[in-house]
C-alpha cells in the first residue's frame, strides 16, 4: 500500500463486526484506532497497528475515515455528540450501523454533519474478519471516493444505491428481511424434520446443490443441528433489525404478516436467554 492510499481509520464500536473490520483494515496497512464504550472490548482488539482511544474525540481527531458500527440509532446519535465536533473538514464518516432509512435521517438531522456516507455492511463475523463484507453505499460521490481505500480493505465489493442518504439503509433492510426470514424458515424445517423423526441433516443434503439450495441455509442449518450458537449475528441484533423491517413494511403500506411472525420467533428466542447467541438459536423457539 502506498502512502497515498494509507488512511487513518477510527472504528467506533468493537463488537463482532467492528472488531473484524478493524483487523481487516490493519492487515491492509491502514493506521487503525478503536473505541468502545466498554474499554476492555476495545483492548481485546488492540494489536500492532491498532491502538485504543480513551474517548470518541481522541479516536476521531486526525482520522481520514470514521466508521460507526454500533447497536442502533440511539447509540449512534449519542456517540455523534462527541464525534461531529472532532471531525476534520476532509474526514469521511461511514455510518455502518443498521438503522433503517428513518434512523439514518435522524442521525443526519441530529448530528448536523454533511460528511456522512450511508454505509451498512452485509456479512457477519467471518466476512468482517476476512475483509469480505459487501458494502451498501449511498452518499455524495466525492465522499465515497475519499473513503475508497478503507472501504476496499473491509469489503469484497460495494453496491452503490444512489447519492441520497437513506437509500443504502433501505437496501440493507431489504437484504436483512431475506436473511431473518430464511433463517427462521430453516429453523422450522430442522424442527419439523426432528418432529417427524427424520434426521435433519437429510433436509440439508436434499437441497444441497439443487435449485432450492442456499449457502445461508446450509450454514445456519448445520449450526442448528449441532446446537452451536456461537455468535456471528446475535439474536438481539436480528430482533432489532426485524423490528425495523416490520416498521418499514408498515410505512410502505405493505403486509407485515411474515415480519410479525419472524419478530415473534426472535422475541421468544431472546426472552428465553439466547439474546447474545447467534441468530441460529431461533431453532429453540420451535
Amino acid at each position: 500500500m502506498t502512502e497515498e492510499t494509507t488512511q487513518r481509520v477510527a472504528v467506533l464500536g468493537t463488537g463482532v463486526m467492528g472488531a473484524g473490520m478493524a483487523h481487516a483494515l490493519q492487515r491492509a496497512g491502514h493506521d487503525v484506532v478503536v473505541w468502545n464504550r466498554t474499554r476492555s472490548k476495545a483492548e481485546d482488539v488492540a494489536t500492532e497497528g491498532i491502538s485504543v482511544a480513551d474517548s470518541v474525540t481522541d479516536a476521531v481527531r486526525g482520522a481520514d475515515v470514521v466508521v460507526t458500527i454500533l447497536f442502533d440509532a440511539d447509540a449512534v446519535v449519542q456517540v455523534a455528540r462527541e464525534l461531529v465536533p472532532a471531525l476534520g473538514s476532509d474526514t469521511v464518516w461511514l455510518q455502518s450501523t443498521t438503522v433503517g432509512p428513518a434512523g439514518i435521517a435522524r442521525i443526519a438531522d441530529e448530528s448536523g454533519s454533511d460528511r456522512i456516507v450511508d454505509a451498512p455492511m452485509l456479512g457477519t463475523k467471518a466476512p468482517a474478519e476476512q475483509g469480505k463484507l459487501v458494502a451498501l453505499l449511498s452518499g455524495p460521490t466525492a465522499l465515497l471516493d475519499a473513503a475508497r481505500p478503507a472501504l476496499e480493505a473491509m469489503t469484497a465489493r460495494s453496491v452503490v444505491a444512489g447519492e441520497a442518504l437513506g437509500k443504502a439503509s433501505a437496501l440493507k433492510l431489504v437484504c436483512n428481511a431475506w436473511i431473518v426470514s430464511i433463517t427462521a424458515a430453516t429453523a422450522q424445517s430442522v424442527a419439523l424434520a426432528e418432529g417427524l423423526d427424520i434426521d435433519p441433516a437429510l433436509f440439508l443434503a436434499s437441497i444441497e446443490g439443487g435449485p432450492t439450495d442456499s449457502a445461508y441455509a446450509q450454514l445456519k442449518g448445520k449450526a442448528m443441528i449441532g446446537a452451536d450458537y456461537s455468535p456471528s449475528f446475535a439474536v438481539d441484533g436480528a430482533l432489532k433489525d426485524t423490528g425495523l423491517i416490520r416498521d418499514a413494511l408498515a410505512g410502505a403500506e405493505l403486509r407485515t404478516d411474515l415480519a410479525d411472525a419472524v419478530l415473534a420467533l426472535f422475541t421468544q428466542t431472546s426472552s428465553s436467554g439466547h439474546g447474545a447467541d447467534d441468530m441460529s438459536a431461533v431453532r429453540t423457539a420451535f
